[in-house]
């Protein structure tokens, strides 16, 4: 059974979000009542998942509209919103996409119409995004080897989507079909995602899955025979070079090393059809390699190199699965199946 991760109240705009920084000890929601509590359950993980995070800062707008509909200067003020809600993630494309999107909406000066028309848009995209992530399954089966051996780094689930996940979304519709895959999930270093997330997870609906740290990917490929590679993404470029998880160029490397595919699960509001290869990569705080749980495992003031994501090449991806198919990552495969369909 997969979790709903956000719950957004149509009747009193109250944001209720699962809180992922707890898990997998604690499964607590708490309430977004403000703007800056919404930048710090972005910035701090406690919303995370591209896709997630895009619904997530939908509804945020859409509060903050309704809150704003009053104020004669409702358009800057909304729009500085909006630039707020994006600076949390600046790697991640879909978050972009979508509060661009909603703040385009133009309806004259009715500021209480264009508060009503954000909510609603934001409410259809979440209900619609179910199916786009069924599709991104589905289609994921069609490469998957049933009863395989598959990899995964970090969490591209259920929790990280409206449901059913992107990288996940095959073993959730597999299983709804009667098909089962053997999952190894790298723990994800730094935060350790896959450890607290995607086992959790996954685990809850009775997936088989088997937890290794990252360093034990190698291995684990050879040693257990592993079928297939599926990640998420945080960003595709036009050039087909994908943003995700820190830890997943190092496992397109190991997948061409061991001619087994390498697959990139996303919807099309994680294309970014401006972008070359050119990302900015996020840098989180260093406190985060330094420490597990509050407590220090490095030198006091040793120097930290801590990237959030990295840039995984066009050359070293077998396939991109997207709610529209699988496709090769080229450009001009990218432009005909995702070009002219990123909306909201």
């Amino acid at each position: 059974m997969t979790v709903q991760n956000i719950r957004f109240q149509t009747a009193t705009d109250e944001l209720i979000v699962l809180d992922q920084t707890l898990l997998p000890h604690e499964e607590r929601y708490v309430t977004i009542e403000t703007l800056e509590q919404a930048e710090q359950a972005i910035e701090t993980l406690q919303v995370r998942g591209a896709p997630a995070i895009a619904y997530f800062g939908a509804f945020v707008l859409a509060k903050e509209a309704g809150r704003l509909v009053d104020d004669p200067d409702f358009t800057r003020r909304l729009d500085l919103v909006g630039r707020r809600l994006i600076a949390t993630r600046p790697t991640a494309v879909n978050l972009q996409n979508v509060i661009e999107s909603l703040l385009d909406l133009n309806i004259g000066d009715d500021f209480e119409a264009i508060a009503e028309e954000i909510k609603h848009r934001a409410i259809a995209l979440y209900d619609r995004d179910v199916d786009t992530y069924r599709a991104i399954g589905e289609h994921a089966l069609t490469v998957l080897p049933a009863g395989g051996n598959v990899l995964t780094i970090c969490n591209a689930g259920a929790i990280a989507t409206s449901r059913y996940g992107t990288a996940l979304a095959p073993f959730y519709v597999g299983k709804e079909r009667g098909i089962s895959f053997n999952v190894f999930a790298c723990e994800t270093r730094p935060l350790l995602q896959g450890a607290r997330l995607t086992v959790w997870e996954l685990d809850r609906a009775d997936i088989d899955v088997t937890l290794i740290t990252d360093n034990m990917a190698a291995w684990t490929i050879q040693s257990k025979r592993v079928d297939a590679i599926i990640v998420g993404a945080d960003r595709i470029t036009r050039t087909g070079h994908v943003a995700n998880k820190i830890g997943t160029l190092q496992l397109a490397v190991l997948a061409k090393h061991y001619g087994i595919p390498f697959y990139v699960a996303a919807p099309h509001s994680t294309f970014d059809l401006t972008a070359d290869d050119t990302i900015e990569i996020e840098e989180r705080n260093a406190k985060e390699v330094t420490h597990i749980g509050g407590q220090p495992t490095a030198p006091v003031g040793i120097t930290v190199f801590n990237p959030a994501f990295d840039v995984t090449p066009p050359d070293l991806i077998t396939g991109l699965i997207t709610e529209a198919g699988v496709f090769e990552p080229t450009e001009t495969a990218i432009t005909h199946h995702v070009g002219g369909t990123i909306h909201v």
